[in-house]
């Protein structure tokens, strides 16, 4: 059974939160320095696969026409060794009868050899336009390779040196959720999930909750000071902390994961 979180007065409550914002706000800094980088990388990595497919496929087209090209060759050389024969064959003929047969067989071969040619020409004309298709494709190919390289080191390097210090706060960060009740960390969740910076607690700041422009009321603010309650801004949906508390907590903070990285 897991054990129940330490009950907290409402100030500790609001200051644990707040920690808890701060310590997530850094994490989505550092992954907002990533940025688009992982997906780029991605991106390029599935193209360079792509273009690799296709000129494999490419290759593949072209040596079965190499093949094809081959097998009109050899029915040429069939063709001309019967044609020899044909010739050989009319030399002996005892009738006109037989000898227009056999002039039918050897224009019927001549005729056989014109097309293999004609197919060869094609099949060489798809060759080369193949050829030309994947001297595009690689060059494209050599182009995104290079790309990548760059992208993957400037990826790696922002990983060096942001990964120890992400994984550790990602730990604090369930820490520190382990020492709040279980209904505030649903909410703080849920309204971090709903919001564009994924700010779930925020300060008074000129009268205002952080990032909006609705002033909240002078006796709202007096109460917020006074820490007797979770006070939600009734605009923007989030948990409201007074800027007292949200300055000594940032100090506090910046010390704190200052001395985590140490």
């Amino acid at each position: 059974m897991a054990k129940k979180a330490k009950e907290l007065s409402v100030e500790d409550k609001l200051r644990a939160l707040y920690d808890l914002q701060i310590i997530d706000r850094r994490i989505d800094e550092i992954r907002a320095m990533r940025g688009e980088l992982p997906l780029e990388v991605e991106d390029l990595e599935n193209e360079v696969a792509g273009l690799e497919t296709r000129m494999e496929k490419v290759n593949h087209e072209i040596a079965d026409l190499e093949v094809d090209i081959k097998e009109k060759q050899m029915m040429i050389k069939d063709c001309q060794e019967k044609m020899a024969k044909y010739a050989k064959d009319q030399e002996q003929v005892r009738n006109n009868r037989e000898f227009e047969a056999i002039a039918k067989e050897i224009e019927y071969q001549e005729l056989e050899i014109q097309l293999a040619e004609k197919r060869i020409r094609e099949f060489g004309a798809r060759i080369e336009a193949k050829k030309e298709t994947n001297a595009a494709s690689d060059e494209r190919l050599a182009q995104r390779k290079e790309h990548l390289s760059h992208k993957v080191a400037e990826l790696d390097s922002i990983m060096q040196e942001t990964q120890k210090e992400e994984e550790m706060l990602i730990a604090k960060s369930e820490e520190t959720k382990k020492t709040i009740e279980e209904r505030l960390v649903k909410a703080y969740d849920r309204i971090r999930s709903a919001t564009k910076n994924k700010l779930a607690v925020v300060s008074v700041e000129r009268g205002a909750s952080a990032g909006s422009f609705f002033v909240i009321p002078p006796q709202r603010q007096m109460e917020l000071a006074q820490r007797k309650k979770i006070m939600i801004d009734e605009h923007s949906g989030r948990i409201l902390v007074d800027p007292v508390l949200a300055a000594e907590e940032e100090e506090k903070m910046d010390k704190m994961i200052a001395g985590w990285l140490k």
